[in-house]
């Protein structure tokens, strides 16, 4: 029960600081970096995702195991090389005709 309040507690914090830091830039007009720093700051994390998970309760997530599984099998299996049509020799003509 500790920890949502907690969080919660933090949370209020966090957000008041940023309302002080935003209304000091607009109203204050001797503001400075901290207060610039601290608005940026609060925008910038506004801009992560909200529905982060962590990978082992993603739904879909792949193993990492089977990345590494993967990649040492495609390091071992080398795919045959590619059969293209060989360069034409400047001397041996332009064609059939």
């Amino acid at each position: 029960m500790a920890r949502p309040i907690a969080r919660w507690g933090a949370i209020l914090a966090f957000g008041a600081l940023w309302w002080w830091a935003v209304l000091r830039l607009a109203l204050v007009p001797d503001a400075g970096p901290l207060e610039g720093a601290v608005a940026a700051g609060g925008w910038g994390l506004s801009l992560l995702p909200v529905h982060c998970v962590a990978k082992a309760r993603a739904v879909g997530a792949v193993e990492p195991r089977r990345w590494v599984e993967a990649w040492r099998a495609g390091r071992t299996r080398r795919p045959p090389a590619t059969k293209a049509s060989p360069h034409r020799r400047s001397d041996a003509g332009s064609g059939p005709w």
